[in-house]
């Protein structure tokens, strides 16, 4: 075996190894990254290098974006605007087959674009809306599906710490890969609701025909949309605007979006120092963390670049004679088979080192490829057995949704996944036309 095969073998499959063992993300890449610095980059030497990278790789002001989109968010959820949004959606949407099914999805939507946490998005809608949908006679499967469906979303649509995080780790323009995924999590989301709506009409037992719900009529009807929903919204607007217009940089975005986000908690009295503690809590653990692996999957990006391992890899990839449609085709069916096994962060750790030198050395489009892998890391959060929001969903289900409600309620969303995947493969424009009106 070649040595650059050999180091392959040992840093590619000694992580991949671990992660399916269950040892935590950072603890892999640590362990692997130091057993390679010492081999690959001459020992001692090798590891103050290891630690000269750890720390530059953290300080990188590209990634300042990441606790400021997830403390959107934290803001959002605990200081209570989520409930006031799902009521302002709830009164509006009326006669509508499996309505709170589409209040969910239409909710999730809204929450995608002031949230950077997936997690935080399906725990919350699973908690406050599950118990309702199902005391009023929602089938499981109808009731759970689009809550995790419309989860796994939040990645696509900005804000989003993961879409930040893959383009720091991969090189691709933040700004362009956050408002790339703003058209195909839209149009995920108007496909959940066609579906939800058209399934419930085909089988009118999936939901309750007629919903005791008082009928709001008049200014009563709109006035928590206009209070609550259009400002939250607002907030979507000026970020995605002012990166689609060119006019602030990501970090300045997110910094807007966090500003604008407490001034209107502040505005509507909700805003409590408990409130905020609480935020600034959960975004230093959450933030905290994602640091730890970037710092692991920046310097295993290098091992893996100085053992030869990366440009042996390429040349024996690309030296196939397989045309790069046919070579980004079995990239994105990797990632799908990764996202069965391993969660989001390691597909990223695991793929990236590979695939961006293949992407680049290919002249293939970096902002095309990196949405259809966001697409790829939305699916592995809902793909069976491990899928995360999927064990989400399980802990904050009662007792008579069964796992096996929770398999079967994500299916249909994963295939709609899949035929997005698809859409955006044969039609670039999907993925590219908006991030081409960047300024």
């Amino acid at each position: 075996m070649s040595g650059w095969g050999l180091a392959a073998w040992l840093m590619l499959g000694g992580s991949t190894l671990l992660l399916f063992i269950g040892m935590p993300v950072a603890l892999t890449f640590m362990a692997v990254n130091i057993v390679g610095a010492w081999l690959y980059m001459g020992g001692e030497a090798g590891l103050a290098q290891l630690a000269r990278s750890s720390v530059s790789s953290v300080a990188a002001f590209s990634l300042t974006p990441i606790p400021l989109f997830i403390l959107m968010g934290e803001i959002l959820f605990h200081s209570g605007l989520a409930v006031q949004v799902i009521e302002g959606i709830e009164r509006l949407i009326r006669r509508v087959p499996g309505r709170l099914a589409v209040v969910a999805v239409v909710a999730g939507t809204v929450f995608s674009a002031i949230s950077g946490s997936t997690i935080a998005t399906t725990a919350m809608l699973g908690s406050l809306m599950l118990p309702v949908m199902l005391s009023r006679g929602y089938h499981p499967t109808l009731a759970a599906g689009p809550i995790m469906a419309i989860g796994a979303v939040d990645m696509l649509i900005p804000p989003s710490a993961l879409t930040v995080l893959l383009g720091s780790l991969s090189g691709i323009s933040i700004s362009k890969l956050l408002v790339g995924g703003v058209l195909p999590g839209l149009i995920l989301s108007v496909a959940f609701v066609l579906w939800i709506i058209g399934r419930v009409k085909v089988t009118p037992s999936l939901a309750p025909r007629e919903e005791d719900q008082p009928a709001y009529v008049g200014w009563e009807r709109f006035r928590p949309f206009v209070r609550y929903v259009l400002p939250t919204l607002s907030i979507f607007g000026v970020v995605v605007g002012a990166l689609a217009g060119g006019w602030a940089t990501p970090t300045e975005c997110a910094a807007i979006g966090a500003f604008a986000t407490m001034v209107l908690a502040v505005a509507y009295r909700a805003l409590t120092l408990q409130v905020l503690t609480k935020s600034l809590q959960g975004t230093a653990a959450i933030s905290g963390m994602i640091l730890f692996i970037i710092v692991g999957a920046t310097t295993f990006a290098q091992i893996l670049s100085f053992s030869g391992a990366s440009s042996g890899l390429v040349q024996a990839i690309t030296g196939q004679g397989l045309s790069p449609g046919l070579i980004v085709a079995g990239m994105m069916l990797t990632l799908i088979f990764l996202g069965v096994f391993v969660d989001q962060v390691s597909m990223m750790m695991i793929t990236l080192p590979i695939f961006m030198p293949i992407v680049q050395s290919l002249g293939i489009d970096p902002v095309w490829f990196g949405v259809m892998f966001l697409i790829c890391m939305q699916l592995g959060l809902l793909l069976p057995p491990h899928g995360l929001l999927l064990m989400t969903m399980r802990g904050v289900a009662p007792p008579t949704v069964t796992m096996g409600h929770i398999f079967r309620a994500v299916v249909p969303y994963v295939a709609m996944s899949l035929l997005l995947l698809a859409a955006v493969f044969w039609i670039p424009a999907i993925a590219t036309w908006l991030p081409a009106r960047i300024g």
